[in-house]
């Protein structure tokens, strides 16, 4: 076992020997500790993280959104924390449905606020007390939240410049993602029983047989 495997699998312990029955889960994953909690003792596990010195974790790297529908709770949000003094990493994960809200971490890392917007514009995952929870990738007015599974290819609506208007306008999207038809056929088989030129080769072959 290397030494940074052995020093997560000795954290992880001791983090379950702070939180207990507070937290969901923690295990190693492709060589990273992965700990997943409820909504509710997020904050708590995060200002752990953060200040206790066995963890130090100062850096929040990236905040990302997972979907996954079939779930009764769908979404998973993912910390993933860098500890410069110890030089490990480790990813905390929270499990969510378009119901719940997620307390906001932006008081413990400011580097947060943009993450969440992201994940809040991508998924529809809210954060709760969130100093400016707005859109940040899409436009003010789009509809719906895009990175989610079930979300149509061609959106809801679409843009264009009007000319008569003279502007930009709105307009629903006539052709919806479930009446297309694509053909995912390569060009190179199924179209024809032959290609053009395969009877040159069929030919040569007789002539080898002769």
């Amino acid at each position: 076992m290397s030494a940074t495997r052995e020093a997560l699998r000795d954290l992880g312990a001791y983090i379950e020997s702070k939180f207990g029955e507070q937290m969901d889960s923690q295990t190693l994953i492709n060589g990273e500790l992965v700990v997943t909690i409820s909504c509710q003792n997020l904050l708590k596990l995060c200002k752990f993280l953060r200040d206790d010195s066995h963890c130090l974790f100062s850096q929040l790297i990236d905040i990302c959104g997972v979907d996954f529908p079939e779930r009764e709770k769908r979404f998973e949000v993912v910390y993933n924390l860098l500890s410069m003094k110890h030089n490990i990493r480790c990813r905390v994960k929270v499990i969510a449905d378009a119901d719940t809200t997620v307390p906001s971490v932006v008081s413990i890392w400011p580097a947060a606020d943009w993450y969440e917007r992201e994940v809040w514009d991508m998924y529809g995952v809210f954060f709760g007390d969130h100093p400016d929870l707005r859109r940040i990738l899409t436009d003010y007015g789009f509809d719906g939240h895009p990175q989610r599974r079930d979300f149509p290819l061609t959106g809801f609506v679409e843009l264009r410049y009007d000319e008569e208007q003279r502007r930009v306008v709105y307009e629903p999207v006539k052709l919806t993602q479930e009446f297309r038809s694509f053909d995912f056929m390569s060009p190179w088989e199924g179209m024809t029983p032959k290609l053009p030129g395969d009877e040159k080769a069929e030919e040569q072959a007789e002539g080898d047989k002769a």
